[in-house]
């Protein structure tokens, strides 16, 4: 069995764009947003499909998008103004939204083809599946590969062209925003945007490959480069080489086990932390036994 060529794109896209994400997360101890975004948005993808009838509108992304952005201020306010820990507003506000979504489908859903599975954990084996074509004259019709590549590279360009625009203001407000507050930066602002950033790109890329490939690209990649460097652009450069390499090798396994894409590349991905984590514990002790 060949190596699929769509799905290896649509992998290094997700990949690269979860791993500059990723990174911004992981220095503001925000990564678990990501899971809670990726379930607060059921309600916003159930309520489109209520309206519309239809799973594939783009009314559904913006619902998602939404709600996703909701649960984002939800455990905002929960923390800041309810003086309620992280992890318990994190867990509160996605547990309620998701929730919501899955009562929404069980009154008004219950007869069509809409379950938490298919809305939530997507197949990245399957893109090849969805194709963009486009009808010419005479019956021609022009090939543009798989829809979700074009989908997830028009999040991924708006990611680089947002990070390298305001990169000063991403870098200060994230290691330092006590002082970006005495500078007259928005904190809160560039936080909210970061996250409208984040529910995009997780509503974009979970119904492709999976809400788990997501979260798993969007943690390890930006964790493993964490544990070798601090300074911001090493950092993203590294996240999004290593969560290269878990699509490709994690893709080859799986076609050559017969086993799942996303599975297969969420476990290389880990390890290849697993492996960062123990050679840098590792030159840590040999550092300090030459002292």
């Amino acid at each position: 069995m060949m190596l699929n060529f769509q799905v290896l794109l649509v992998g290094s896209l997700v990949a690269s764009l979860c791993a500059i994400l990723g990174c911004f997360l992981v220095l503001r101890k925000n990564t678990m947003v990501a899971d809670a975004i990726s379930h607060a948005v059921l309600p916003g993808i159930v309520l489109a499909f209520l309206i519309t009838g239809s799973l594939h509108s783009s009314f559904g992304w913006i619902g998602a998008a939404f709600f996703g952005l909701f649960a984002t201020f939800m455990i905002e306010f929960l923390h800041q103004k309810a003086k309620i820990q992280a992890d318990a507003a994190i867990g509160v506000s996605f547990t309620a939204l998701f929730a919501l979504g899955i009562v929404l489908i069980s009154v008004w859903a219950q007869k069509v083809d809409l379950d938490v599975e298919c809305v939530l954990f997507g197949e990245i084996d399957y893109v090849s599946l969805d194709l963009w074509k486009i009808p010419l004259q005479k019956g021609a019709v022009l090939n543009l590969g798989a829809r979700a590549a074009w989908q997830i590279g028009a999040v991924l360009l708006l990611v680089l062209a947002f990070v390298g625009l305001f990169f000063k203001q991403l870098q200060i407000t994230t290691f330092d925003p006590a002082f970006a507050k005495s500078l007259g930066i928005k904190v809160g602002r560039w936080h909210y945007l970061l996250m409208a950033l984040v529910s995009l790109a997780v509503v974009v890329a979970f119904e492709s490959v999976g809400a788990i490939l997501v979260l798993a690209l969007l943690s390890a990649p930006a964790a493993a480069a964490y544990l070798l460097t601090t300074r911001l652009r090493p950092m993203l450069l590294l996240a999004v080489f290593f969560g290269l390499m878990a699509v490709w090798i994690g893709h080859s396994l799986a076609v050559w086990w017969n086993t799942s894409t996303a599975g297969a590349i969420a476990t290389v991905a880990t390890v290849l932390f697993f492996i960062v984590l123990f050679l840098t514990v590792a030159r840590k002790k040999m550092a300090q036994q030459q002292k």
